[in-house]
């Protein structure tokens, strides 16, 4: 449980970020935010899944590289499911934040470990 906090409180502090960097994803405020990661985790763990084995042979093909666009549409989903809370306009903005969303995690995923 501590973990998956940890997580969502991650994933939120990206979704700020993505959102200071690309004008494109609005996002309000840090309540915002933190809604916005809880449903994604939640998409994350349930849809993210079956979408990678839906997708498998593509994802294989093109090295992994597919697994963006899979986060992306669970961040369009996010959006959907969200409303006027957190916008994203269209799916190229969806990938580039997936991109840069997953760089994020990746260096502050790194730093938590290292501290603990």
């Amino acid at each position: 449980m501590k973990n998956w906090l940890l997580h969502v409180i991650v994933n939120a502090i990206a979704i700020l970020l993505v959102s200071w960097l690309i004008t494109a994803v609005s996002i309000n405020g840090v309540v915002g935010a933190i809604a916005a990661a809880f449903i994604l985790s939640i998409l994350n763990a349930i849809v993210r899944p079956i979408l990678i084995v839906l997708t498998l042979p593509i994802t294989v093909l093109t090295l992994g590289l597919f697994l963006f666009v899979i986060n992306a549409i669970t961040l369009l989903i996010t959006d959907g499911l969200l409303g006027s809370t957190f916008e994203i306009d269209g799916f190229g903005t969806a990938i580039l934040a997936a991109i840069i969303i997953s760089i994020i995690n990746l260096v502050l995923n790194s730093l938590i470990k290292d501290k603990g």
